[in-house]
């Protein structure tokens, strides 16, 4: 062989290692054997398994080669990620589901918010009557305007390294203070306490255009911290399903009342009101935040309805928020008290 061909063949072995070796693959993402195995075309399919080897698909006599090559064929988005320009999914978002997100998180869960002013219809000295008498004393009236806040947060415990598995807890607390009303004290009429351990799951399943994206499963205790007359309490089982299409989201959560005996039941007709459940409905359009929560019991035809909206960013985070309820159960306090209520105030979060 000559210099001037030995050259041209050390040229052409050098430019075919740059087409092997070089040609963009450095920036490709190297696919994983279950983002092989969930390509439905075979040949896409085995050039994708080719790929993960380092094996050059060869063409089959009488076929043209793949212009790409494995580099070229499409791996399916893994789960939690969002499509590029499309919005992210309201339950991925607040479940923290992306494969990238971190492991361990504080985050918002229920609505956070402040109510300057909460008005009720018809106010329920009720259950502190009995005190009054036997502390021999007139009853104390209680406002119909009164402040109402609540705060809410979830932590995840633990989760799988895909992010679809987690193991949490949740706290809940809602306090109606009656801090208009100088005559008493301006006292605290309610605290409720609800702390929760759940395990959540995200299925990835789609029908007829909806995303169920989310399963809890586990256990919550709701009380008011008091004793004698005024204690109310309960503990639960719940399950809770989720899905969305685009910025509407459903939330399906049955429950199942954990029963307690009859000396130590502090309510113990409280499902007669409150139902077995409740469906939470979530609409987002633009920066606005819609919510309508229903539950209730058919045999007793007793439940309870709840609207909230919330405005765009105000303060910083914070929102402007409205709150309107009717029914029985706005708090532990009045489960088996019907009302009209609504307030406005301030809220850093919803729902979802």
């Amino acid at each position: 062989m000559t210099v001037k061909h030995s050259r041209a063949a050390r040229l052409a072995a050098f430019c075919a290692a740059l087409v092997l070796f070089g040609g963009g693959s450095a920036t490709a993402r190297t696919p994983t054997l279950a983002e092989c195995a969930a390509i439905q075309s075979d040949s896409e399919r085995l050039a994708c398994y080719d790929r993960i080897s380092g094996v050059r698909p060869v063409a089959a006599p009488g076929e043209p080669a793949a212009a790409g090559g494995a580099d070229d064929i499409a791996l399916p988005e893994p789960a939690g990620t969002a499509a590029p320009g499309a919005k992210p999914s309201l339950i991925d978002t607040a479940w923290a589901f992306a494969p990238d997100a971190p492991k361990f998180v504080i985050s918002t869960y229920r609505p956070n918010y402040f109510l300057f002013a909460h008005y009720t219809n018809s106010v329920n000295n009720q259950p502190f009557t009995p005190l009054f008498e036997a502390a021999d004393v007139s009853d104390q009236n209680l406002d119909a305007v009164e402040a109402m806040f609540q705060i809410s947060f979830k932590t995840r415990l633990w989760t799988t390294d895909d992010r679809r598995w987690g193991a949490w807890i949740g706290y809940t607390q809602q306090s109606q203070w009656q801090v208009y009303n100088g005559d008493t004290s301006r006292p605290f009429r309610e605290t409720n306490y609800m702390p929760e351990i759940f395990l959540s799951y995200r299925p990835d399943v789609t029908f007829g255009g909806f995303h169920w994206r989310l399963l809890n499963l586990g256990y919550n205790h709701q009380s008011n911290g008091r004793s004698q007359i005024l204690s109310r309490s309960w503990d639960r089982l719940f399950a809770e399903f989720g899905i969305e299409r685009g910025n509407f989201a459903l939330l399906v959560t049955p429950w199942y009342r954990i029963n307690e005996s009859d000396d130590d039941d502090d309510n113990p007709d409280i499902t007669d009101y409150l139902g077995y459940g409740n469906i939470t409905a979530i609409y987002k359009p633009g920066n606005h935040s819609l919510a309508l929560m229903l539950r209730g019991n058919i045999s007793t035809g007793k439940g309870a309805a709840q609207f909230t909206w919330q405005s765009p960013p105000l303060l910083g985070p914070l929102r402007a928020y409205l709150k309107a309820f009717t029914g029985y159960g706005e708090s532990l306090i009045d489960y088996n008290w019907n009302q009209t209520s609504i307030g406005i105030g301030l809220a850093l979060n919803d729902v979802l």
